[in-house]
């Protein structure tokens, strides 16, 4: 996430400053749902969207934020069902990669 963050910040300065300012400055810091809980529904739609750059890095987040890799593999499982099969089997490989990496 560090290089995301440094090129976002090299050719979309504003993107950056808003990505860490209202994003997780202000969305994610929001009282009505848990980190844990916005961890959950940000791997689901990222598995959903096929936007496995993004789903690398927040997958991380979801573990710091106490969310099991059994866990994981259930919202990974579950969204076969309603985004498909493809974005699934990727999100497979992607969480492997990261579960190693931990």
């Amino acid at each position: 996430m560090a290089e995301a963050r440094s090129a976002m910040s090299e050719v979309s300065p504003k993107l950056a400053d808003l990505t860490a300012n209202v994003l997780f400055g202000d969305v994610w810091e929001r009282p009505g749902l848990s980190k844990r809980d916005r961890s959950l529904i940000t791997v689901a739609t990222l598995v959903a969207l096929y936007r496995t750059d993004q789903l690398r890095g927040h997958i991380r987040r979801a573990l710091d934020n106490g969310v099991t890799k059994d866990e994981i593999s259930e919202v990974i499982t579950h969204m076969a069902f309603y985004s498909g099969w493809p974005t699934a089997a990727n999100a497979v490989q992607v969480a492997k990669q990261v579960f190693e990496s931990v």
